[in-house]
């Protein structure tokens, strides 16, 4: 209750009650929902109605035991209580507006991919060993905790290791070239180290627990890094007739990510293996793993190669709004700089 003063009136004051907020409908309140059904969905992740709406029946069977006409039922209804329906382009232009940036600290890279990596997509770098694709992660990793103002977004990281290539020398090497303090900067990097591609797809499903628990710090998570993403699934999966079950756990495990990249506005990084196609007869044998799966689950895509006297060279091959375009950078003790002219 608030006291609002009515002009004309003296020494009268009219009591005005607040509207209350909305508060969030919990998963218990949906028919079918009961006690032990709602630890099993929190238990999995699926702690809101959101979670629900967005999720397969088949999910739902496998985690609640719960038949599937009950699981399609329990989606439904979530969909219902939820505005799920079209919105306007200007509405989901003033949602892009709350996209962040990450710089990865060359200028002409920046350029080329508008700016820097954005948070809410998956950005996908691939080329051949030593083109500095790990490297440009852990540049991210730092810079990522960096204030808005100076391309970051004070924000905390998640490094899914799963060629063993975290360093954290070489974060400490970075920070102390941008003066950070690389204790701190160590202490806002949670790294997981996958020995497999099961344990690579469940270290990126538990990833959403973390990220709650750090949304209501001061830093909260802005950034999943994976590397690679491809090398567990391409050793766990050998030859042509177990491609098809690699390409479907393969999609899944990178829904997993877009998920978690546009429910909580953060950037996902990965970096991809390469092949070389011996029936390519003019121009770049080279081809990222994965194939169709991988590319359109990308929103962006950058093949990197050695370039002359150390450099290397960057190409933006895929963007859903970016024209194709080249830049030249150098790896530094300082992380990612401009090659002077």
């Amino acid at each position: 209750m608030s006291k609002v003063k009515v002009l004309g009136l003296q020494q009268e004051t009219v009591m005005v009650e607040k509207p209350k907020e909305k508060q969030p409908e919990s998963i218990e309140t949906l028919p079918g929902v009961g006690a032990a059904t709602a630890e099993k969905l929190r238990e999995a992740g699926f702690d809101n109605l959101m979670s629900l709406a967005v999720a397969s029946p088949a999910e739902l069977v496998e985690v609640c035991a719960v038949g599937e006409s009950v699981a399609k039922r329990i989606i439904n209804i979530a969909r219902s209580r939820l505005d799920m329906g079209f919105e306007s382009g200007v509405d989901l232009l003033k949602r892009r507006q709350e996209v962040i940036r990450l710089t990865t600290g060359s200028k002409a890279f920046d350029k080329m991919i508008g700016g820097g990596f954005e948070t809410t997509s998956i950005s996908e770098v691939f080329g051949e060993f030593g083109t500095s694709k790990s490297q440009l992660a852990h540049v991210l990793a730092v810079r990522t905790q960096m204030p808005l103002e100076k391309g970051g977004a004070n924000g905390s990281v998640i490094f899914i290791d799963g060629e063993s290539t975290f360093r954290p020398e070489r974060i400490r090497q970075i920070a102390e070239a941008l003066k950070l303090d690389p204790i701190e900067i160590l202490k806002n990097i949670s790294v997981a180290r996958a020995f497999n591609s099961d344990h690579q797809t469940l270290i990126a499903e538990k990833a959403e627990e973390l990220i709650k628990q750090k949304m209501a710090t001061d830093r909260p998570v802005r950034l999943i890094v994976v590397d690679s993403l491809t090398a567990h699934f391409r050793a766990d999966f050998v030859g042509r007739g177990q491609l098809a079950d690699r390409q479907q756990r393969l999609n899944k495990h990178m829904h997993v990510l877009m998920k978690l990249a546009n429910q909580y506005n953060l950037c996902v990084y990965v970096t991809n293996q390469v092949m070389a196609k011996p029936d390519t007869f003019f121009g770049d044998p080279t081809a990222p793993i994965g194939g169709n799966i991988v590319g359109h689950n990308s929103q962006t895509r950058i093949y990197l190669r050695k370039g002359k006297k150390g450099t290397r060279v960057g190409k933006l091959i895929d963007s859903p709004y970016l024209p194709d375009a080249e830049c030249i950078f150098r790896v530094t003790d300082g992380g990612v700089e401009d090659v002077e002219e």
